[in-house]
């Protein structure tokens, strides 16, 4: 049982990373050249960036209700309040591309190269970018709640 909260630290932080990687690589494609195979990549990608948002997240909250340092410490704490706003703001902003993404289903079951504007595409790249930036300030939050700052309790 001590092994435990580890290996859920160890599993939220895996995440964590993965979420980042997968981020940098829809960015990635998303700055290539459009073509079918690109798109194909983008919605794996993009699905993976849901699992690993999902997963994250009951591994976080599982965290929090059953190993660590205990809710009532966490949901006392602004730095855990402002890394959940974080991870809520980037779920929020990733609807758009998503739903850009479902919508290439037709195009791509018929072989053909969806038809995406530069400006859907520039706002999924400026989308994109804020959800790294996003992750990167959940990561001082992670920082600043490991070493007590932002309780008010």
């Amino acid at each position: 049982m001590l092994a435990m909260p580890a290996l859920f630290a160890f599993l939220h932080h895996l995440l964590f990373l993965s979420m980042t990687a997968v981020l940098t690589m829809q960015l990635v494609l998303l700055n290539q050249a459009f073509t079918l195979q690109n798109a194909r990549k983008i919605r794996i990608v993009d699905r993976l960036l849901g699992v690993s948002a999902v997963l994250l997240l009951v591994v976080g909250f599982l965290r929090v209700f059953h190993f660590e340092k205990g809710a009532s410490y966490y949901f006392q704490n602004g730095a855990f309040h402002a890394k959940l706003t974080l991870f809520v703001i980037a779920a929020l902003l990733s609807i758009y591309p998503t739903i850009q993404f479902l919508r290439w289903g037709k195009s791509l079951k018929q072989g053909t190269v969806p038809v995406v504007s530069d400006r859907q595409r520039r706002w999924m790249r400026i989308i994109v970018h804020t959800e790294l930036t996003a992750i990167v300030a959940m990561a001082l939050c992670a920082a600043l709640m490991a070493k007590g700052i932002g309780y008010f309790g």
